[in-house]
């Protein structure tokens, strides 16, 4: 996962070439902003598609609707046939799915769960909702604001993520898991084909050190080699104040079809993603979010490929069918999954040369336990049959356990868990 550095100073000079070369950088990188803002709020009108969505009528109601969240978010409520995901040319004729013509067995009943101790649901919702929601046939989108932009390392670079940040547990090499300073404490399955994935995390909001740094809790449905060919698709929780400018946990989800190089982005800032929910926005804030020894909370996501389309489907908690990835989107996910990954990552920058004190999960390690550390529970796969059932020989990996570290077991609640994360620097992790 990449690092968005801001646009690096220039030292003052006294001769005037270089004065009118930063001028001229400066417009070019203004311009550029500029053209991509006007871009984003001019897809609603430049596409002409048919649906059964499509309505003149209806999208000149809808798509300019906003909502203010109290958090500074604007969400706008976009016609769901005006979507960034129909800026890709091959979407140019596609037929929006509204459901999925299949949605896997559960292994595991969440209404079975204990409501005392350690089993307590609490309901997580999005901070948006408490100032309004959108119509019916819209889905809702997170404003991208100039300082957004901005912030970002290149226009291009924008909502994009650094090639090779997946954590790779057999590599022999360690620059190529931990490249760019990324630390992971994750459990993992592979050598079979694997469907899908689900998992309930449990939702904190880490303390993050440095603006460049960041913390996130997520699944990775993995195919093909770590090289350039990697397809993979990923959704959880995360905090990136320099994505989205502030240190609120945020619903996200990613993909790429050839190891983050040209395609893929996070959540709705590129073509490729389909959404068909009204209710859930990508990026928006989670809340509330869990506290060391006081109430705790927790989100279910599923992620699994439709049998009959070929698309890869995402659900929100339980009741929030977000949308799906078209299935040309990739190569090797186009069949199946070879690897599944679920755990956290950060990024440490070393300030200062010492290790950072960003914080995985709750910043706490896994041995304190329930209502303290970090948690997934009910770690599942979807299988050929389209069925959800619990993994088979579960590995865990973390490169340095003194930092960030996980640790496994099962129980008849929740099935396969692990406990994860840590504070980063401390006397064993300097």
């Amino acid at each position: 996962m990449e690092s968005f550095g801001g646009f690096h100073s220039l030292r003052r000079r006294k001769t005037r070439p270089l004065v009118v070369t930063f001028c001229a950088l400066w417009s070019f990188a203004l311009v550029s902003v500029a053209a991509l803002l006007l871009l984003l709020r001019a897809r609603a009108g430049a596409r002409s598609r048919s649906s059964k969505f499509r309505s003149t009528e209806a999208s000149q109601q809808t798509r300019h609707q906003s909502i203010e969240s109290p958090d500074g978010d604007v969400i706008d409520c976009v016609h769901i046939s005006e979507q960034p995901a129909f800026d890709h040319p091959f979407m140019k004729d596609h037929k929006i799915q509204t459901r999925p013509n299949y949605h896997p067995e559960g292994l595991y009943d969440e209404n079975k769960v204990s409501t005392a101790g350690e089993g307590r649901r609490n309901k997580v919702t999005q901070l948006w909702h408490l100032s309004g929601k959108c119509p019916e046939n819209t889905i809702p989108i997170r404003r991208t604001k100039k300082d957004d932009v901005l912030r970002a390392s290149s226009v291009r670079k924008y909502g994009r993520k650094k090639h090779r940040t997946i954590p790779q547990p057999k590599s022999a090499d360690p620059d190529l898991v931990n490249q760019g300073g990324h630390q992971h404490a994750i459990a993992y399955v592979n050598g079979g084909k694997y469907y899908g994935a689900k998992a309930t995390i449990n939702v904190w909001e880490p303390k993050i050190q440095r603006p460049n740094e960041f913390s996130l809790s997520q699944l990775w449905i993995l195919g093909g080699s770590f090289g350039e060919d990697l397809n993979s698709i990923e959704a959880g929780w995360q905090v990136i104040p320099e994505l989205y400018g502030d240190n609120n946990t945020r619903l996200f989800s990613y993909w790429t079809s050839d190891a983050y190089q040209a395609t893929g982005c996070y959540n709705l800032l590129c073509s490729g993603f389909i959404q068909i929910n009204n209710e859930i926005a990508m990026g928006a804030s989670i809340s509330p979010v869990s506290a060391y020894r006081n109430a705790q909370y927790d989100v279910s996501i599923l992620v699994w490929k439709d049998p009959n389309e070929g698309h890869w489907w995402m659900q929100f908690g339980d009741d929030y069918v977000l949308g799906y990835w078209p299935s040309f989107l990739f190569s090797y996910l186009g069949d199946s999954a070879s690897m599944v990954e679920w755990g956290g990552e950060v990024v440490n920058t070393e300030p200062s040369g010492e290790h950072t004190s960003t914080q995985m999960g709750s910043g706490h390690f896994p041995e304190e336990g329930f209502g303290k550390a970090s948690y997934f529970r009910n770690l599942q796969i979807v299988d050929g049959s389209n069925n959800l059932r619990a993994p088979k020989a579960i590995g865990t990996f973390t490169e340095r356990s003194g930092c960030y570290d996980v640790q496994t077991g099962s129980n008849a609640d929740w099935g396969h868990y692990f406990y994860y994360g840590g504070p980063g620097r401390n006397p064993k992790c300097a």
